[in-house]
Formats: C-alpha cells, sequence, structure tokens
C-alpha cells in the first residue's frame, strides 16, 4: 500500500460487545445489528450515513452482502476477504484505499461470533482447520490445529534461540493484570509466572493460561474521510496499514520463528513514517503466548531471537515501556474465534483517552496487529490522533 492512504481515513466510532460469563445467546445478526448500531452512535452517524460494509463471518460466501440487506443499506464498497484474526486490519487497509480514491465515504466493519452460546444448544462447529489438505497431510501426524501447530512454532523458538518458559508465562501475567482493570473482562483474577506454569501443558510446551479464550462477542469500527472526520467528535487517523500472507498448513510455514509480520509490520510503518520507538501503545493478537512474542520480533520492537528477554520484566504490562493487549487481551477479555477486530476497537479507546482504569496515560499512536490462520496471515494498522504525526 502507498503513502496515499497516510491520513486520508479516520476511526470516528467504535463498539464491543462482550459478556464477562463469555456467553451472548443472540442471533448472529441481532449480535451485528447491535454493534453496528452503538458503533455509529459513538460515531454520531447512522446507517444512513454507510456506504461501505467489511465482514466475512457467518458461514456464507455472500455474508457482507447478506447483512448489507438486513440491514437495509446499499454499499457500494463491500469486503469479504478471509484471512482469520487478521481480516480486520486488512479491511481497514482496504477500506482506508477505497475512501482514499473516492469509492466510499463512510465503511462499516464488523465481527461477531457465538461459539460458547452455540456449543450450549448443542451445536457443532465447522471445524475450519478440518480441510482436505491438513486432514490428508498433517492429522493423520498429530498436528491437531491450532494448538499444536503453534506449539511447534514454540518449540522452534525456544530450541533455536533459548527462549525460556517463565518468559512466555509473563506475557501471560501481564495481560491478567490488564484484565483485571477491566470490568467486562472473562478472567479478572490475578496470576503469576508459577501459575502459568502449573497450568498444566494443553500441547506441550504450551500451558493451558497460555491459551486463549472461547467466547462469545461482537465488534464494529467506523472508518470515515479525514475531511468528514474533522466535523466529527474524537478521530482516531489510519497512518499506516498492510497486510501479508505466507502458508496455510503450519508445514508449510517457511520459517516457523518469523510470520507474515516481518513483511506486514514494515510496510505500514514506512506508509506512517514512524518507527517502533514512535508507538506508545500495542493490541498484538494472543492466541497464544507465542503469538505475541513473535510479533514483537516481526515488528522490530526487539531483534530476532530476542523477544523472551525483551517481554521477562514485565514490558507489556500496566507501567511498562511497551503497554499492550491492554483490555486483557485473547488470553483473559473475549476471543470469539478471531479477535482482530476487538484490537483496532481497543486501539482506538486508547487513543481517544477512553481506557478508563486501563487508560495509558498520554497515548498518541497506537498499533493492532492481527494474525490469521496458524501464523499464517498478518494485518498491521498505525493510528494516530494526528493525520500529520
Amino acid at each position: 500500500m502507498n503513502q496515499s492512504i497516510r491520513g486520508a481515513a479516520a476511526v470516528v466510532g467504535v463498539a464491543d460487545e462482550v459478556s464477562p460469563s463469555g456467553v451472548i445467546d443472540l442471533p448472529l445478526r441481532e449480535l451485528e445489528a447491535r454493534v453496528i448500531t452503538a458503533a455509529l452512535a459513538d460515531a454520531g452517524l447512522s446507517l444512513a450515513d454507510v456506504d461501505g460494509l467489511c465482514t466475512c463471518t457467518g458461514g456464507t460466501l455472500m455474508h457482507s452482502v447478506e447483512l448489507a440487506e438486513y440491514l437495509g443499506i446499499t454499499p457500494r464498497f463491500t469486503d469479504a476477504t478471509q484471512t482469520g484474526g487478521a481480516s480486520y486490519g486488512l479491511y481497514v487497509e482496504h477500506a482506508a484505499a477505497a475512501i482514499a480514491a473516492g469509492q466510499a465515504e463512510t465503511v462499516v466493519i464488523v465481527y461477531a461470533s457465538t461459539p460458547r452460546a452455540a456449543r450450549k444448544r448443542g451445536e457443532k462447529g465447522l471445524g475450519v482447520f478440518a480441510t482436505p489438505d491438513r486432514l490428508e497431510w498433517e492429522t493423520p501426524f498429530g498436528v491437531m490445529s491450532p494448538i499444536t501447530a503453534y506449539a511447534l512454532a514454540t518449540n522452534r523458538h525456544m530450541a533455536t534461540y533459548g527462549t525460556t518458559a517463565e518468559q512466555l508465562a509473563q506475557i501471560a501475567v501481564d495481560t491478567r493484570t490488564w484484565a483485571t482493570r477491566n470490568p467486562r473482562a472473562h478472567l479478572r483474577e490475578p496470576i503469576t509466572v508459577e501459575d502459568v506454569l502449573q497450568s498444566g501443558h494443553l500441547a506441550e510446551p504450551i500451558h493451558k493460561l497460555e491459551c486463549c479464550l472461547v467466547t462469545d462477542g461482537a465488534a464494529a469500527i467506523v472508518l470515515t474521510s479525514a475531511e468528514r472526520a474533522r466535523d466529527l467528535e474524537r478521530p482516531v487517523y489510519v497512518l499506516g496499514a498492510a497486510s501479508a500472507a505466507s502458508h496455510a498448513m503450519i508445514t508449510q510455514m517457511p520459517d516457523l520463528t518469523v510470520t507474515p509480520g516481518a513483511l506486514s509490520g514494515p510496510a505500514a510503518f514506512a506508509t506512517a513514517g514512524l518507527t517502533p520507538d514512535d508507538i506508545d501503545v500495542v493490541q498484538l493478537y494472543d492466541s497464544f503466548t507465542i503469538t505475541v512474542l513473535l510479533a514483537l520480533e516481526d515488528l522490530g520492537f526487539c531483534k530476532k531471537g530476542e523477544g523472551g528477554p525483551f517481554v521477562a520484566d514485565g514490558v507489556l504490562a500496566p507501567g511498562g515501556a511497551l503497554p499492550g493487549q491492554t483490555t486483557g487481551g485473547g488470553l483473559a477479555y473475549t476471543h470469539p474465534g478471531a479477535f482482530g477486530a476487538f484490537l483496532l476497537v481497543e486501539a482506538a479507546r486508547q487513543l481517544r483517552d477512553a481506557g478508563g482504569e486501563r487508560q495509558v496515560p498520554g497515548a498518541q499512536t497506537a498499533l493492532a496487529h492481527g494474525t490469521g490462520g496458524v501464523l499464517s496471515a498478518t494485518s498491521t494498522v498505525i493510528l494516530g490522533t494526528e493525520a500529520t504525526l
């Protein structure tokens, strides 16, 4: 993506719906409509203002079109690209480009999923990881995605760079510390490194407390042109955005210690004209602790192989040098199957000084980094309080 999107669009409304119980027993369409309505109200806009819609949930090939029909809108721009948890940052990139090109003025990005409620009703999941290729080439050899795929990456990083279980556990501890400040988080009890190490392995070396939740939830983001945003309250500008993908199956990952974030991160920083040193707060996809550690390295916050020592002293915690996952993340806040949209919501809230007890003082720049599949795809979005940062 070229420099033309820098400052061309702004996030002007956000909303998310979660439950401390983890369960939201609502029809998917109703949940989508509720969170969209809330995000538009946050922006001071209405459905009549929307001419773009991005979503890929719902299990159908034309979900964005079907949702538009349900909402009673006729968008000029739609996007239903599916890259898992990286989809929503990718939508910001595409929507900003569409707005910059005059193809849309106000775009809504939405995600909703209710796996916990579905489980209570006795419904079975779609088995998104049970593709024919995986069933033939990975499952017979014990790769039960996604957790075993992430265990492979964790083992490789430990073996190659000497990363320790204690260092990875610190990421879970810091994330939970943020959750203690969030009354909407699913898990709010503080934990220690020892708690993590004693929680048992689900797929060695990954411990139970290093794994994301399975909850219901929804999130929506409203973007509009920078020109229109000037008339709205608390706009947050898109300074840079980029996406990348390298594989589908974990056995095809070129290097188990390097994610596509090594491509999307530098590209987003180049568009923004910023460096990792310029970022005040990060929202990193935390499906597992290794996901966070690899992102920190690939995005340039530390050198490859130095992620373990980098996180060991609480750099991501409240008061740390790089506050991260300030809601409590996918490990403790919510994780309905794809957490990328929630990263964007929280990044915008931090820049709008709307974080409450978890607010990072004086935050002017934020990075939201989504990961999809089995470290397969990434999207990196850099936001700022001013279009000219």
